[in-house]
């Protein structure tokens, strides 16, 4: 028997930051979450949060995951633009969380990575766990990984780098980053999995890992109907496919 915990008040504190909401209804909230925000207060970021940001919106937001992160059913790394799904009360989220772990939400990925990829498509399957040195990295060579499938297509090639379509089967930590860079094509822009070391001449406007959650589907909650969103790639990725483009 599945039991409801009571939700307990949340020290956070409700900021005025203006979110790009994509939909919202009684039980969910679909955000387009711009690059350099933080997804719920932790250690170094206890303010400026889409947490933050979403306790001055609604007010109302599910406890399940805890006091730092109500609602939050999903996460994204902090230099990661694009879709995430919030939920409004617990049965929501119970709803959205069982989608997760039964891999039947759809998240789709825009990304630019290092270097051009042989195959235009393929999938990607490791093990994903902690660095066994670095606590702040994960990596394919651990003890205690779990099973972590990225699929990819490729869109567009450039003379350095390669446009890709990216679907999660999995949701591990970073995933998209270290399989990535594991097969030797990392995110460009990625300081953490070697996707920012410079080569060659051409000046690339990079401020951040080029990766972008494109689309998000699932089935609601509370009706059982599918949903699915879409967001443009924001303007930065432009600006960097414009001087990719230019040098083809």
């Amino acid at each position: 028997m599945l039991t409801i915990p009571h939700p307990k008040p949340s020290p956070i504190e409700p900021e005025n930051i203006l979110l790009d909401i994509v939909y919202e209804d009684d039980s969910v909230i679909v955000v387009n979450k711009q690059a350099g925000m933080v997804v719920h207060p932790a250690a170094g970021n206890y303010s400026g949060t889409m947490v933050n940001a979403l306790l001055y919106h609604c007010k109302n937001l599910s406890g399940i995951g805890g006091v730092e992160r109500p609602g939050i059913v999903h996460r994204l790394d902090k230099d990661t633009s694009g879709l995430l799904m919030v939920a409004k009360d617990d049965l929501s989220h119970q709803g959205l969380s069982k989608q997760l772990k039964e891999r039947t939400i759809v998240r789709r990925y825009t990304a630019i990575v290092r270097g051009i990829l042989k195959r235009e498509d393929g999938k990607i399957e490791t093990d994903i766990g902690r660095h066994m040195v670095d606590r702040k990295r994960m990596s394919v060579t651990t003890k205690k990984g779990r099973r972590a499938v990225t699929e990819f297509r490729v869109i567009e090639k450039f003379k350095d780098h390669t446009l890709l379509n990216l679907k999660l089967k999995t949701g591990r930590t970073h995933q998209i980053r270290v399989h990535l860079s594991h097969i030797g094509h990392p995110v460009l822009g990625d300081k953490v999995y070697g996707g920012n070391k410079k080569y060659g001449k051409l000046i690339i406007p990079v401020n951040r890992q080029v990766l972008h959650a494109h689309l998000l589907g699932f089935v609601h909650p509370k009706t059982g109907i599918y949903m699915e969103f879409e967001a443009p790639l924001p303007a930065d990725i432009e600006s960097i496919l414009e001087v990719l483009r230019s040098n083809n």
